[in-house]
């Protein structure tokens, strides 16, 4: 029988501990398939947080640190100066980067680290319990916020990438979302894409994907999926850096 599909060779063999239904999945995968299609499955270093992906560097046959809540950009800054020519990436979930790790995240950014930060935006705080997160849109539900996000007491959704684009350090910064197969491979080209950046010492990149949480939103996977669409008007999908385009 013809093989048509199997595991990059960074890919390791731990079943992942994601909730039926997540695309942490999906993109531990297209991260471990663009570094070993770009030969530098050998020197990578990746950087995991507190949240639902504390458990990341299990699942990939590379060197891997963990940090603490929000630190992942800081502890990356550190490694990538001891080994400027290893892949450091973070990966870190929406209430790690936006909320506590927000500072760390800006400086790294405008300092123009030559890192990689993929940055999943599920709206919610999904390990601890469905909290609302910075980016939880405004009349979603959340166990911090009942009656739904109200701008008047909770304040305005956080756009990250659009906020980070503003700054000068940056090389790159796109958005996608895992909601397709259109979307899942636009997603591998913009993480390829982010690699090559730091390949090239261009500097700071980042890639926002648009994620799902069902057991966070207590929805299920199918509808996950379909509320994708709603989180993307607010969220558009698209480039809002890039400084070989000249934008």
């Amino acid at each position: 029988m013809k093989k048509v599909f199997g595991k990059s060779r960074l890919h390791g063999d731990l079943p992942y501990h994601y909730c039926p239904g997540c695309t942490h999945g999906i993109v531990h995968r297209l991260i471990a398939e663009v570094l070993s299609e770009m030969d530098a499955d050998k020197n990578v270093v990746g950087v995991f947080p507190v949240g639902c992906s504390v458990f990341g560097y299990k699942y990939y046959k590379a060197d891997g640190v963990q940090a603490a809540h929000g630190r992942a950009p800081a502890v990356a800054t550190g490694v990538k100066r001891v080994v400027p020519k290893h892949m450091v990436y973070t990966y870190q979930g929406d209430g790690d980067l936006a909320s506590i790790g927000m500072a760390e995240t800006v400086h790294a950014a405008t300092r123009g680290e030559n890192i990689t930060i993929v940055f999943i935006n599920n709206g919610i705080y999904g390990m601890t319990g469905g909290q609302m997160a910075p980016t939880t849109m405004v009349g979603d539900k959340a166990s911090t916020c009942p009656m739904g996000r109200d701008v008047k007491s909770h304040g305005n959704p956080i756009k990250v990438s659009e906020m980070l684009a503003t700054l000068t350090g940056p090389a790159y910064i796109e958005r996608t979302a895992c909601d397709t197969v259109q979307g899942v491979n636009k997603t591998k080209k913009a993480l390829r894409k982010a690699f090559e950046y730091q390949q090239q010492e261009l500097g700071f990149t980042m890639v926002e994907i648009l994620s799902t949480c069902p057991t966070g939103f207590h929805i299920r996977p199918s509808d996950a999926q379909k509320d994708m669409k709603r989180a993307m008007e607010f969220y558009p999908v698209g480039v809002y850096k890039d400084i070989k385009e000249g934008n």
